[in-house]
């Protein structure tokens, strides 16, 4: 779980609690297309293959639902929220990774990336998200899906996700090539990548 103690329900240092859900995102909406669209998981797959599911196969895979904080490195957190959708672990179940993978790039529209470790990616918390409170994420909220991480800080959950690349070694994504935090713990702070120490992540 890291070094750092998380206790459900409070606020991680530096945090504030947010009644709403602010709007924040890098880049335009995309337009969802139900025809074009799916969810590929490639890389050091197990067989050495890629999965793909469409938008239809991957609405039909198995629903679950976590109740679990959400904290933003803009400093806002929203505590107790419902989110449903299919979990990471059903994903690595049905498309497993091959024995010597450490870590996952997740891909989104535009080709917008997020790095996780492959033990934050399959916490029993995380989900790949289509609905909040029971209701379908809106557009501008990541519809059809956003992963959603609740032991990291919310940038490591892109909206508008299109499929993983199982790693066998560690490479930064968008946000961390920009001076984010390669791992982004909120219960350590993690924010900014001058605050890694070695081991955190690669150099940029």
């Amino acid at each position: 779980m890291g070094r750092y103690e998380r206790r459900e329900g409070e606020l991680p240092p530096g945090q504030r609690l947010q009644r709403g859900w602010p709007v924040t995102h890098y880049g335009p909406v995309p337009r969802f297309k139900p025809d074009r669209w799916e969810f590929r998981v490639f890389g050091a797959t197990a067989d050495g293959d890629k999965t793909c599911w469409n938008h239809a196969e991957f609405s039909a895979l198995p629903y679950d639902t976590v109740v679990a904080d959400f904290h933003c490195v803009t400093k806002f957190s929203m505590l107790g929220i419902e989110w449903g959708g299919v979990a990471t672990s059903t994903v690595v179940k049905l498309a497993p990774p091959a024995d010597d993978v450490t870590h996952v790039m997740v891909w989104a529209e535009y080709g917008f990336s997020s790095n996780l470790r492959i033990e934050d990616f399959l916490d029993d918390q995380s989900v790949f998200a289509t609905h909040k409170g029971g209701q379908p994420l809106t557009a501008e909220h990541g519809f059809p899906v956003r992963l959603i991480v609740p032991r990291l800080y919310a940038w490591k959950g892109p909206k508008w996700v299109r499929g993983i690349e199982y790693m066998t070694a560690d490479r930064r994504g968008f946000w961390e090539e920009r001076g984010y935090h390669n791992i982004g713990d909120p219960w350590g702070e993690q924010r900014y990548s001058y605050q890694e120490e070695p081991g955190d992540g690669p150099e940029i």
